[in-house]
């Protein structure tokens, strides 16, 4: 008797009852969320945040710093120049296998066009450069 009650009385009810579908709408805007979000996550990120910019804690460099480190790369400039002088000539960079101190640099032609395999042999670091064809 229980059951019957129970099946009529959600019979009668039913159609009183009203649903909805859930929509899920992201907070971040990156996912699809507002635009106006960005700014507030944006500073929430930021009040977390626990570590230092250390490039903020450089002070600015003396008239004296800033006269050595500019001397210092005009003399590496007129030294690699030279050694580029040396090394290839008042041609340019031709194939074959040069050594520069602890460097050493494999050139040869490619289908992408001019290609220098420059290793250091102290660590081990090794890097590729491509000219292009013209």
């Amino acid at each position: 008797m229980k059951f019957i009650f129970t099946f009529v009385l959600l019979l009668f009810l039913s159609p009183l009852l009203k649903a909805q579908a859930f929509v899920y709408k992201p907070v971040n805007p990156a996912f699809g969320g507002d635009t106006f979000n960005y700014q507030w996550l944006m500073s929430s990120a930021e009040a977390q945040n626990k570590q230092k910019d250390k490039t903020a804690e450089t002070k600015p460099q003396t008239d004296l710093e800033r006269f050595k480190a500019n001397l210092n790369a005009q003399l590496l400039s007129q030294i690699s120049s030279s050694l580029y002088k040396q090394q290839f000539g008042t041609d340019g960079i031709k194939a074959g296998s040069y050594t520069f101190g602890s460097y050493s640099v494999d050139v040869y032609p490619s289908a992408d066009g001019l290609t220098l395999n420059i290793l250091d042999t102290n660590t081990g670091e090794q890097t590729q450069v491509i000219i292009p064809n013209q």
